[in-house]
This record gives C-alpha cells, sequence and structure tokens, in this order.
C-alpha cells in the first residue's frame, strides 16, 4: 500500500473525515493508500474520490435509534435515573453517585 507522509498525499485522494466533511462516504471501496506521521505511531487510510457514495440521509428510524443509544449513554445505574450529562466508567454512575460511594469507601477504610 503506497504510504505518503504527512500533508504530503496526492490531489484525489482524502481521509474518511475529510470525506465527511464533504458530504461523502467510501462507498464500499477499501483504503487504496495511507498516510503516517509522528514517526509512523499515527496513520490514516486514504480513500479515492471519485469511488466516494454521497452520505445516506438519516431516516426517522435512524434518529430514533440514534437517540435511544444517546439516552442509554445518560442513565445512572446509582439512583436509576436520568442525568444532563454522560455517565462514565465501569460502575455506570453519575457523578453524584460516585462521589457519594467514593466517600463512603474511604470512611468505611478508616
Amino acid at each position: 500500500m503506497p504510504t505518503f507522509g504527512f500533508h504530503g498525499a496526492p490531489a484525489g485522494l482524502a481521509t474518511r473525515r475529510q470525506l465527511r466533511a464533504v458530504g461523502l462516504r467510501p462507498g464500499g471501496h477499501g483504503p487504496v493508500a495511507q498516510i503516517k506521521w509522528k514517526r509512523g505511531r499515527r496513520w490514516a487510510a486514504l480513500y479515492r474520490l471519485d469511488l466516494a457514495a454521497p452520505v445516506r440521509p438519516m431516516t426517522a428510524r435512524r434518529w430514533a435509534a440514534h437517540e435511544a443509544a444517546m439516552r442509554a449513554r445518560r442513565f445512572c445505574r446509582g439512583h436509576q435515573g436520568y442525568v444532563d450529562h454522560y455517565v462514565r466508567g465501569p460502575l455506570k454512575q453519575c457523578s453524584t453517585c460516585f462521589s457519594c460511594d467514593t466517600n463512603e469507601f474511604e470512611r468505611s477504610a478508616y
């Protein structure tokens, strides 16, 4: 696979992000080249612009699935409710529940 340096890709090739910025997607075609930077530790695949297809529009069902996934990321297992931010970590607790559990743990350690 041809490899180019940072800012060295020829015209007609683009990364996924660059394709998305102009409303395109790879369209089922694989990468034809790659760019590498940071001494080879970072890389990105390059796709041909002439083979790229337009991005598919979001349908009502796809929007509903997206909303459900985002809603699931905001559910706190600590108090069994939704919060206004994404819940992170293995416990899936909001920051309030997590800090309460941490304080209880610290108190029980002494």
